[in-house]
């Protein structure tokens, strides 16, 4: 199993991004994914999970501005971002948890200037 995620970029604060997970794999749609971020010198922090059903649990952070989804038949997660502020900067990574092993995405940055 591989994860892809792309989407990141450099926006202004009050913009909007849309980032994707793309995995490989006929696992994905039983298992739940999660989005994570990290900032030099930090720990990495929850953003948004879903599970295989579609519910899904946010960061306080995010709540009312992120939105997580996923495409079952496309093999993809999506992060919606909106009203992004510059503390929202950072490497985003998507992660799909198994039993066996815990699938990471290679991240993608997200810049947001003020």
């Amino acid at each position: 199993v591989q994860l892809q995620a792309s989407g990141g970029g450099l926006v202004q604060a009050g913009g909007s991004l849309r980032l994707s997970c793309a995995a490989s794999g006929s696992i994905f749609s039983i298992n739940a994914v999660f989005w994570y971020r990290q900032t030099p010198g930090n720990q990495r922090e929850l953003v948004a999970g879903i599970a295989s059903a579609g519910s899904t649990v946010y960061g306080t952070y995010a709540k009312g501005r992120f939105t997580i989804s996923r495409d079952n038949a496309k093999n993809t997660v999506y992060l919606q971002m909106n009203s992004l502020k510059s503390e929202d900067t950072a490497l985003y990574y998507c992660v799909m948890p198994t039993k066996e092993y815990d699938y990471w995405g290679q991240g993608t940055q997200v810049t947001v200037s003020s």
